[in-house]
């Protein structure tokens, strides 16, 4: 996480409150060694900005890296929703390929 550019996308938050892309960086500043605070970012997303499509994919990885697979699952199916619903084929690709590395990898356990 890199804190100075975490500082600077807090500013533009602060200029920009609804501003998905900078809601987003945010939310992958803290991916990997805050997920709880990556959540926030990626939930009120989904909550607020929902028509913002590269969440799914990124907010998906994240719930199933912590192992919340029915939420990764329905975030993913959301995401395919949205991306047949814009015309999006490469994004419902990527997002359907995850979903079924997800079940195929549920389907181990």
């Amino acid at each position: 996480m890199n804190s100075e550019r975490l500082k600077q996308l807090f500013d533009f938050l602060e200029d920009d409150p609804q501003d998905s892309f900078t809601i987003y960086a945010i939310a992958l500043e803290y991916m990997e060694e805050a997920p709880e605070k990556a959540k926030l970012y990626f939930d009120r997303l989904l909550e607020k900005h929902p028509e913002y499509l590269p969440t799914y994919y990124q907010a998906a990885l994240l719930y199933q890296s912590i192992h919340e697979f029915d939420k990764a699952k329905t975030i993913f199916e959301a995401g395919i929703k949205l991306a047949h619903k814009k015309n999006n084929l490469l994004a419902k690709r990527e997002l359907e390929n995850a979903l079924n590395n997800l079940l195929f990898d549920d389907e181990d356990d």
